[in-house]
C-alpha cells in the first residue's frame, strides 16, 4: 500500500502500550490476548506512533536512527499491516 493509503499522523490504539524488554531488544504490545512480542525495528516504530508526528518524520528519524536509507517503503507496510490487525488509528 502507498503513503495516500495511511494516516498521515499514525497513532497507536488505546488501551494498547509497549514496554520495553531491559535489553531494548524486543518490545512488548500489551492489551492484546495473550500480548505480543515484537522486534527492536517494529518496535521503535510503534513507539513514534503517537498521533502527533507526521509519517515522513517518522521515517526520517527511524532512518537517522538506524543509519540506514530507503526504508520507506517497508515502514508503511509495516503500518498498514499494524492497522489491519487493529493497533493504529
Amino acid at each position: 500500500m502507498n503513503e495516500t493509503n495511511v494516516s498521515k499522523r499514525p497513532r497507536l490504539r488505546a488501551p494498547l502500550e509497549l514496554r520495553w524488554r531491559a535489553d531494548r531488544r524486543t518490545c512488548e504490545l500489551l492489551h492484546l490476548p495473550g500480548g505480543m512480542e515484537l522486534n527492536r525495528s517494529a518496535g521503535e516504530i510503534l513507539a513514534r506512533c503517537n498521533g502527533t508526528r507526521e509519517l515522513d518524520d517518522i521515517i526520517t528519524e527511524l532512518e537517522a536512527h538506524f543509519g540506514a536509507y530507503g526504508l520507506a517503503p517497508d515502514i508503511y507496510r509495516f503500518i498498514d499491516e499494524a492497522r489491519r490487525l487493529g493497533w493504529l488509528d
